[in-house]
């Protein structure tokens, strides 16, 4: 079962931009693990295999009413300290069911006086959303059954957002074009291996790219320089595509929110929605 949790957060002294990178967050993220779980945490401070989280850049909050953000992006460059007492949130995803078991009692025990510490600077967690919110899209949680039976073997067009730079792996080197083979196989290969409902003949050959707004990003704060696209992609199913199929194809577009698509989705790169 994936969740998609949202720690709210405020900095108890400002946060320096040279803390609000990916190393960053992935080092609160393993703290906090380690908090109630010691062990797991060194595992995935040393493992490389595919990680079973993804993490997001710190956001400001924001009232909605005044900031409709530009193709729903996130912000995920600094160029200024974040304030003391700034409201904040975060968005940790966990993949698997063993994960966010392990760190139950964290949720549970959450002491909003604990201080957490993202650089120089001491935070702490006020509340954490694990379920749907009116003003939070990116919270959530849902079983892998469930996203399966939910999706429609119907729909056949697909409206997707990039909120932070999104890159994909080819043969040793980075691309930033989302193509169907880069997309939707990133999805796939995270489906399978936890959802535990396998998908196999999914016809990505059949999906077609139908609309795009994107434009190419550099972020320079990560240890080396990380290019990628933000915006918006639609993608079309075209031709004679069994309902099965076209279902597979819809569950992997809502299992985008929790999976992220592409490099870096472990340092807050990759933060991909479907639009409905």
């Amino acid at each position: 079962m994936p969740h998609s949790l949202i720690l709210n957060l405020i900095p108890q002294s400002p946060i320096y931009p040279e803390f609000l990178t990916g190393r960053h967050y992935h080092a609160l993220f393993l703290t906090l693990i380690s908090s109630v779980d010691r062990t797991l945490g060194d595992y995935l401070h040393q493992s490389n295999a595919e990680k079973a989280f993804t993490l997001s850049p710190l956001q400001i909050q924001r009232n909605h009413k005044n900031h409709q953000h530009k193709h729903h992006s996130l912000q995920f460059c600094h160029q200024r300290p974040i304030p003391a007492g700034t409201p904040c949130w975060w968005r940790i995803s966990l993949l698997d069911d063993n994960l966010f078991s392990k760190l139950t009692p964290l949720w549970l025990n959450l002491n909003p006086n604990h201080p957490w510490h993202l650089g120089s600077a001491d935070l702490y967690i006020t509340s954490i959303f694990g379920t749907p919110q009116s003003t939070q899209p990116w919270a959530n949680a849902c079983t892998y059954a469930q996203l399966y039976e939910q999706a429609s073997d119907r729909d056949r067009t697909l409206h997707f957002t990039f909120a932070t730079p999104v890159a994909f792996r080819q043969g040793g080197y980075d691309t930033i074009l989302p193509t169907r083979e880069c997309f939707f196989n990133s999805l796939l290969t995270r489906w399978n291996k936890y959802s535990g409902i396998e998908f196999t003949n999914t016809p990505i050959e059949s999906i077609y790219p139908s609309f795009c707004n994107i434009n190419t990003e550099v972020v320079s704060n990560y240890d080396s320089k990380f290019i990628g696209c933000v915006g918006e992609i639609s993608y079309r199913i075209l031709g004679d595509v069994e309902p099965s199929a076209i279902k597979q194809i819809n569950a992997l577009a809502e299992f985008a929110l929790y999976a992220g698509v592409g490099r870096k989705t472990t340092m807050g790169m990759g933060m991909t929605r479907c639009l409905s």
